[in-house]
Order: structure tokens, then C-alpha cells, then sequence
């Protein structure tokens, strides 16, 4: 396919070229009728595609025209059979798979360290997650993937399981073999679904990771605007029908009913340029980032005190692979938490970081950085070493993640439960209607339907305790839980 071309961007443009009277939303036509500040800063020329699903521009609900030409090309660089543009980013696209496949009662196998909206999907259809523990790095305090041997193990348990779900590669650049995993799940005509959220260059270049549609997976939902360039909020559903596990008449029936109608012509736009800058120029966009991310974890490793992780890790089942691209500082070294370095380099060198935890730091090396741009986050990084080394006591790694919870009601039956709020220091026992998770990157610790532990509320309380970024609860200080009502005992 010629991939020079951007079907929708192209005709977006000619459109507003034209520049016709507008009697129909959005209600600014052009940008006239809203803030001027706001106007002035957007500029006109944004404002002018800033439209809706008339009839030259295609409907992404039931595209015909160049939105489905726009699909065919990213399905072309996505190796993909069918691809569906997302504007509800890959949430959207990750409940598409999951809703997709899943109804009422089903049960899907999924690691324990899932998105959020893995949850959320599972809510909506009425789903019976089958939880696997995701393999836990002693040294770093941070998940890996899940291995071929639980997976095993799981479908042994559950071969009636309706799909099985896999993270690759993890937030932090890990994965395991995913084709391996594959063809077992397969073996058992169950389809595939990967959250592939941080992968989208993954696809062009053969010093990355392997792609889920290389693979052989069923579905994966990528975040082009995360690696890729697009914008934020725009994300791409990619389908295999090789092994005719999936529909996708129903993919597109499920992604229609999650989207706005007054899907936004600017997100899409974005994604259409950006698979023709990923398909004419991916690899070369790729080489650079792995290169200037490999200088980085070099420079960071002569830091004493920091250590960012590299091939060295790989070798076991869960670390089959990497992306260079993703570095993981841990600091626990100078006597600080991760929450702690990204604050300080916020306040002291107007950096930003992907995300912290209790030991490390997330930074994403993408085509958007420079020499430049790296050079700023060693010496940042040099001085939040400087500053700190030796000022504070090391403390001994610990991981504290506690058991995965019993699950006594579907997440369903209990987020719609009847329910009441009590203290969270006093919910030991009872059965929580909430989610309570670490965001980013949206990790679950409690799940609507599990039994809270003592163990949990320890663990939950020290991440807030140290500031780091506990949500979920319709509390936003934790100090109260939505149970489940129990019925008084009879006597």
C-alpha cells in the first residue's frame, strides 16, 4: 500500500480549504465563537479540522470512505488484519477487547498488575476474572510479566476460560515470550488479547521486542499518541483473524457503543499522519530512540547510587525481551523514594517523569527526544545523586505486596451491590465495592468483589503515608471504603 498517502488527513484539510458555511457543530465553527485567548493560542488552522462526521469526512462508527482508508493503511503498518481508530485512547480500545469476547459469567485470565480498565470491561460485561501473579523482581521492587508456566497452569484450571489477557511489553519495557504464550492459548482455541499500550514502535524496528500481531495474537490495543506521535487520547484496536477467534463485525459493533458520536476529527487526523511517519519512517525513528536511551543508561549507570537496568536482566521466563527505551532509575540508593527524586526534579530542574514508586523512577525515550534533551535528564539525575548521597539512611528493599485478595462476588454484583462506607482501618473482613489502586499506572490492590485483609489496608496506608499516588475510592484520602451490606446473622 503507498503509505505516502493520509486519506483522512488529506481530505480534512481540503475541506477546510474550501472553507464552507457551517450550520452544524461544534458550535466555535472555526474558532469565531469561542475564547479568543484560547482561539489565538489553538490557532486557526487547528480550529479549521476541528470538525464532525459529515458526509466527505467519513464516520468512524461506520466508516466507508477515507476513515476506512485511513484503517486499512494503519492495519498495512500494524501488520494487522483489521485496525480500528480509538478516540477514547487504548482504555477504550482495551474494553473493546475485552467486551468483545466476554459475556455474563465468562471467566478471562488476566495477571494481576492489569490497567484498570481491564477492570473496568470486566465490570461492564459481567465477567469472572481468573487472576495470575505477575513475576515479582526482588531487586527492583517492580512486576515483570506472567510466565508461560502460569498460563499453563491457569488453562489446566480453566479451559472454559473465553480469552486470556497479556501485558507487552509492561509499563517499565519487560516482556515475556510472548509467542510462546501465545501458541499454548491457542492450542486451546482460546483468543489472545494484549494490552500493548507501550509498543507502538515496537512494530518497526527488530531490536524491539516482538509485536503482539507478529506474534500471533488475536487483538491489541496500542497507544500510538504514548511512542508513536499522535495525540493524546488517540490509540489504534489492532485484529487478527487468522485463527478465527475474534469477529470483527462485533469489535466494531463493541468499539461504536464505547465511542462518542462527536468523535474529534483532530485526534483522528493524528493518528492517520502518524502511521505515515511509523510506516516510512519508523525504524530510523526507533534506531534513535533506542540509541539516545542506551547513551542515557550508560551515563545514569556511572551515577553512583543509581542504577538503571538493562540486558542484564533478561534470562528468565517473565524477562525473555526488553525496550531499551523505557529507563527504570532505581534510588532507592540515596536514601530516597521514588516519589521523593520526582518531586525533587520537578522543583529543581523543571523535569517531568513518567511515573515513581516506592524505589524507582519511570523515563519514556522517545523520537520526540534530542541529544539535547538527554543531556538535561543525566544532569539532572547527577544532581539529584549530588544532593543526596549520603544525607539519608538506605533502606532495605521490601516487598510487601500482599496475596491476591479472595474474590467473593464477581466485580460486577458487588461495584452494583448494595452498599455502605465504613472506616478503610476497620474493613478488615469485609467485602469492598470499589477499586483502590496505585495510579499511575493504574495497578489494582483491591478489585470490587475481594475480601480486604489487614495486610492490604498496611499496605495501601504506607503508600499514602509516603505520598504516593493512592485512587479509587470515591474518598480521595482513603479514610473510607464503600463493603458490601452484610445481612445480620440469625441466631
Amino acid at each position: 500500500m503507498d503509505h505516502r498517502q493520509t486519506p483522512l488527513f488529506s481530505a480534512l484539510v481540503k475541506h477546510a480549504e474550501r472553507n464552507p458555511i457551517q450550520f452544524h457543530i461544534p458550535g466555535h465553527k472555526k474558532g469565531v465563537g469561542m475564547d479568543p485567548e484560547f482561539k489565538n493560542f489553538m490557532g486557526e488552522r487547528a480550529l479549521s479540522i476541528d470538525l464532525i462526521n459529515i458526509a466527505p469526512l467519513d464516520d468512524l462508527h461506520q466508516p466507508m470512505g477515507v476513515i476506512e482508508e485511513a484503517q486499512k493503511l494503519a492495519a498495512d503498518a500494524f501488520h494487522a488484519d483489521y485496525t480500528f481508530f480509538s478516540v477514547q485512547g487504548t482504555s477504550g480500545a482495551i474494553m473493546t477487547m475485552i467486551m468483545s469476547v466476554c459475556s455474563q459469567g465468562d471467566k478471562i485470565i488476566v495477571p494481576r498488575n492489569v490497567h484498570k480498565s481491564v477492570m473496568s470491561a470486566i465490570i461492564f460485561c459481567g465477567a469472572k476474572p481468573v487472576f495470575l501473579s505477575p513475576a515479582r523482581d526482588e531487586n527492583l521492587g517492580i512486576d515483570h510479566g506472567i510466565t508461560t508456566r502460569s498460563v499453563k497452569r491457569a488453562l489446566e484450571i480453566h479451559p472454559d476460560a473465553k480469552a486470556v489477557f497479556i501485558i507487552n511489553p509492561t509499563y517499565f519495557g519487560v516482556c515475556a515470550d510472548l509467542k510462546e504464550i501465545v501458541e499454548l492459548v491457542h492450542s486451546y482455541r482460546i483468543p489472545v488479547l494484549v494490552d500493548e499500550a507501550h509498543g507502538a514502535l515496537i512494530h518497526f524496528h527488530e531490536q524491539l521486542p516482538i509485536s503482539a500481531m507478529e506474534a500471533g495474537a488475536d487483538m491489541a490495543a496500542t497507544s500510538v499518541h504514548k511512542l508513536g506521535g499522535s495525540l493524546t487520547q488517540s490509540s489504534v484496536l489492532n485484529v487478527s483473524v487468522k485463527e478465527g477467534l475474534v469477529n470483527p463485525k462485533r469489535v466494531q459493533t463493541i468499539i461504536s457503543m464505547l465511542t462518542t458520536t462527536s468523535t474529534s476529527y483532530i485526534l483522528l487526523a493524528s493518528l492517520d499522519v502518524s502511521r505515515r511517519n511509523l510506516a516510512l519512517h519508523g525504524k530510523e525513528m526507533a534506531e534513535t530512540a533506542i540509541r539516545l536511551a542506551n547513551q542515557a543508561r550508560k551515563q545514569i549507570n556511572d551515577i553512583p547510587g543509581l542504577y538503571c537496568f538493562g540486558e542484564e536482566i533478561l534470562g528468565t521466563e517473565a524477562t525473555y525481551d526488553f525496550d531499551p527505551t523505557k529507563l527504570t532509575i532505581h534510588v532507592r540508593h540515596l536514601g530516597i523514594t521514588g516519589y521523593d527524586a520526582e518531586n525533587w526534579l520537578r522543583d529543581h530542574c523543571n523535569l517531568e517523569v513518567e511515573l515513581s514508586d516506592m524505589y524507582n523512577l519511570l523515563c519514556l525515550v522517545t523520537p520526540g527526544d534530542t541529544e539535547d534533551s538527554i543531556q538535561l535528564l543525566v544532569d539532572a539525575l547527577y544532581k539529584l545523586a549530588e544532593e543526596h548521597r549520603n544525607t539519608g539512611a538506605v533502606k532495605e528493599l521490601v516487598v510487601q505486596i500482599p496475596e491476591i485478595p479472595q474474590l467473593s462476588l464477581t466485580p460486577r454484583d458487588a461495584f452494583y451491590g448494595d452498599t455502605e462506607t465504613i472506616p478503610f482501618k476497620d474493613s478488615a473482613g469485609r467485602i469492598i465495592a470499589e477499586f483502590i489502586y496505585v495510579y499511575p499506572p493504574g495497578i489494582p490492590i483491591l478489585l470490587p468483589g475481594e475480601v480486604i485483609s489487614q495486610e492490604n489496608i498496611d499496605y495501601i496506608m504506607d503508600h499514602v503515608q509516603v505520598g504516593l499516588p493512592v485512587k479509587g475510592p470515591e474518598d480521595r484520602n482513603v479514610e473510607f471504603v464503600k463493603v458490601i451490606v452484610e445481612t445480620e446473622a440469625i441466631f
